[in-house]
């Protein structure tokens, strides 16, 4: 899951890299997948080499060429990257400035006392939920990872109890709700009222994030019990400060790039012209980029400063701050080249060529869809594009509540299982410290329950509506 840019780019229509059969390319992802898995399972090898290999056997048995393979992986790695490595980067310096200026400590000593121990995976999914609202996948995770590590520590919990509620409102946000990548461009490509899409979202929303999160994260804790990982936890500084940030302040710094993203989001709708001075002002600040960005120079005052720090202790808390994500970024972005390799072997046409024929409702075959090539690429937004188009025909003739119950639909088949093949996964297990198995029977499952418990709900609001 990556910003629209580096989706938009891996869902562009592309000359395959091989010209195999579709029954050869199924081999062909299933011994790709195979293969990082035996290699990180069974011989203990770094996932970025796991996944470099497997995107060569990818595609060896697929036929491609090796140069065009090692072209499409590069690609992949290097637009994924470029999409989220520095965002990744922005969000570890505001990390670590929360951190070292007490900032992370005062937000976690307010929720420990305001918030019981019962109701604490509730706060989580609610934060969650709040701030992943504008926001892309990856910059909700790098917002969130300190406050989470560090309640799950400082409250010695385990650490699925307190993680699985947060990750699970941020991907119900992603899947289902606009103004996120996905759902706009399905809005759109099945004519959808955006409005009523966002109304019945919400309403599909409430009770699957609660189910997901919550309720799922009581067994995945006593599936994977473990604590936070000492390497990831935001440390305290190493000499006692005279004084830290306001609860006031450090919430505002954390929300800054989530109301500058909103705000986008809102204009956006409401303006929807971008030669228009307002929108063109928003579409800048309200960027990943841009918003992560203005929060770190924030920051440096409204939590650096007010700690008491100095230039240069504010330039060695930033420094210190990127060592860390090295592996992160690597392992995330070999990820992402993985996906584009099933991407341009021609895995999703694949599954759009097999799905043609199927006659069954038109909810079911567009969340059928998105599920195959979900599996198949790795990526939602790619699986959403996808399965939105091939579906479009059928919106044609539904009422305004049906279209949209489709957009969701498709939605929350985009969300279904994500494993090795997803750039996101592979972000989970190193911010978590999990292993593959680990990742697997806690994140990739919560991912399941979000896909299949809003199929539900959108089943059952379309014999309602």
């Amino acid at each position: 899951m990556t910003s629209l840019s580096v989706e938009m780019l891996a869902a562009d229509a592309v000359e395959p890299i091989t010209s195999a059969g579709n029954a050869q390319l199924g081999v062909a992802v299933l011994a790709g997948i195979a293969v990082i898995v035996l290699l990180i399972t069974k011989f203990k090898m770094h996932a970025f080499l796991a996944l470099t290999i497997g995107s060569l056997a990818l595609g060896s048995f697929a036929g491609a060429a090796p140069a065009k393979t090692i072209a499409s992986f590069t690609a992949g790695l290097g637009s994924t990257v470029a999409g989220v490595g520095v965002l990744i980067a922005l969000g570890a310096i505001l990390g670590k400035l929360l951190a070292d200026s007490g900032g992370a400590d005062q937000i976690v000593d307010t929720i420990l006392a305001k918030a019981s121990r019962r109701s604490m995976p509730w706060a989580m999914v609610l934060i969650a939920s709040i701030i992943g609202l504008p926001l892309f996948f990856e910059v909700g995770i790098v917002l969130l990872i300190p406050v989470v590590l560090l309640v799950a520590k400082r409250g010695n919990f385990s650490l699925m109890r307190i993680g699985i509620p947060a990750l699970a409102g941020l991907s119900v946000m992603h899947g289902l709700i606009p103004p996120h990548p996905g759902p706009l461009v399905a809005i759109d490509a099945l004519g959808a009222n955006l409005g009523v899409t966002l109304a019945l979202g919400v309403l599909v929303a409430i009770p699957t994030v609660i189910i997901a999160g919550p309720v799922f994260s009581r067994y995945a804790a006593r599936w994977v019990d473990i604590k936070a990982p000492e390497k990831m936890i935001p440390q305290r500084p190493s000499e006692d400060l005279d004084r830290r940030p306001s609860f006031g302040a450090t919430l505002a710094t954390i929300l800054l790039p989530v109301v500058l993203m909103l705000v986008k989001a809102l204009v956006d709708i409401v303006v929807d012209d971008p030669e228009q001075g307002l929108q063109k002002v928003t579409d800048v600040i309200g960027s990943p980029l841009i918003a992560l960005l203005a929060a770190v120079i924030v920051g440096m005052f409204t939590l650096g400063r007010a700690a008491g720090f100095s230039k240069g202790r504010l330039s060695t808390t930033v420094e210190k701050s990127l060592a860390p994500i090295a592996g992160v970024l690597l392992i995330v972005g070999a990820g992402g080249g993985f996906k584009q390799t099933l991407i341009d072997a021609g895995v999703g046409q694949m599954i759009l060529d097999f799905s043609e024929d199927w006659s069954i409702p038109a909810l079911l075959l567009g969340w059928l869809i998105a599920v195959a090539i979900r599996l198949a690429t790795g990526s939602a937004t790619v699986a959403t594009i996808s399965a939105a188009g091939l579906v479009a025909p059928l919106a044609a003739d539904m009422s305004t509540s049906h279209a949209a119950l489709l957009v969701l639909a498709v939605g929350a088949g985009s969300l279904f299982f994500s494993h090795v093949n997803d750039a996101g996964f592979w972000l989970v297990k190193e911010y978590f410290g999990m292993d593959v198995g680990q990742t697997v029977k806690t994140w990739s499952v919560m991912e399941t329950i979000i896909s299949v418990v809003s199929l539900a709900f959108i089943l059952l609001l379309s014999l309602v509506l």
